[in-house]
């Protein structure tokens, strides 16, 4: 069954549009994602998305691109800061993004279900040279997110279909934007699998002031490299900081630091923000979520997961270590599309 996507283009009136440009100019520079963490005691040493990079590995082995660690690293060690989260607006004027009623509505079409409340917006921001793996998005289920939760485990959860009962489910927009009208660099297409894991790919262009509405949580997807074939990604480390200095993009050492280590401007790099939100079916539904009703424990999770290996009659897996277990977890639920060309 094809999966629901939405396109919309424009997206926002041309000043809204022109006004989020300058709302991502102007925040405070852009981190690393990978360095975020879950609060979880559970495969603490465990990458976040070991899944996903797993995946690009394999996959990029079986289509003949095998690169260096280091290489692989570096293109997918991708920039991301969050704009809105819940009640915390960090960026202001997002609002007009964030409470945009054609993505609420377009929302409530995907899942049929009349109640939404946006969660989230987030930007992410790959330079030349850069890709993102394909992989599912890290959904979410009552008492268990990524920040309290391992986010592989998350995905594990939901591609396992245990858990269905507790799932939260969210919309996803992926969003594009850039200065006067800068929107199409070279590559950096969305690539995904409406069709699932077997279907064909489709891609989608980055375009400013455009975006696509789907469930990226169960929706297989990536973004294509960025730049020219040739394209080699610079190596950032954990404390580099992105900033617009008025002018240009500059890859500064670290936040406060005036040194430039690189500069791009705006047709080189691919801005997208992303928009979730939250889909219920009635206002019951999003009490018993605001209020932690009947909520999941890793414990739970575990044991249950665990269940279900030994009735598949995957095992022993009571004395595996905790980075051993998730790595069985994985290969045991999560199945990828083939590598593309």
């Amino acid at each position: 069954m094809t999966a629901a996507t939405f396109v919309l283009d424009p997206l926002l009136p041309p000043a809204d549009a022109d006004a989020v440009v300058d709302i991502v100019e102007q925040f405070p520079g852009y981190g690393l994602y990978a360095v975020e963490k879950s609060a979880s005691a559970f495969a603490a040493d465990v990458p976040q998305r070991i899944d996903a990079v797993m995946n690009h590995v394999r996959s990029g082995r079986r289509a003949g691109r095998a690169e260096s660690p280091d290489l692989l690293v570096a293109r997918t060690n991708y920039l991301r800061e969050t704009f809105a989260y819940g009640d915390d607006v960090r960026a202001p004027g997002i609002e007009r993004l964030w409470h945009h009623e054609g993505l609420a509505e377009a929302a409530r079409e995907l899942f049929g279900r009349p109640v939404v409340e946006p969660a989230i917006v987030y930007a992410n921001i790959l330079l030349p040279g850069q890709e993102l793996a394909v992989h599912t998005d890290v959904p979410e289920f009552r008492g268990a997110n990524r920040k309290v939760t391992p986010q592989w485990l998350i995905v594990v959860m939901h591609q396992s279909g245990l858990f269905e009962p507790w799932r939260m489910p969210i919309a996803t927009a992926v969003t594009y934007f850039g200065r006067d009208g800068a929107g199409r660099p070279d590559g950096g297409a969305l690539a995904y699998w409406p069709d699932g894991p077997d279907g064909a790919v489709h891609r989608l262009a980055t375009g400013h002031n455009t975006g696509i509405l789907l469930d990226t949580d169960t929706v297989y997807h990536g973004v294509e490299r960025l730049g020219p074939p040739d394209a080699v990604p610079p190596t950032l480390r954990a404390a580099n900081v992105l900033e617009h200095d008025g002018a240009a993009w500059q890859l500064r050492p670290e936040r406060g630091s005036s040194e430039t280590l690189a500069t791009w401007g705006w047709d080189e790099i691919r801005v997208s923000l992303s928009w979730k939100a939250y889909c219920f079916a009635d206002e019951a539904e999003r009490t018993a979520w605001r209020t932690n009703a009947d909520d999941l424990t890793v414990d739970v999770i575990l044991d249950r997961l665990r269940a279900d290996l030994g009735e598949r009659g995957v095992g022993p897996v009571d004395d595996l270590a905790d980075a051993e277990l998730a790595r069985l977890l994985i290969d045991t639920y999560q199945r990828y599309p083939e590598p593309v060309a």
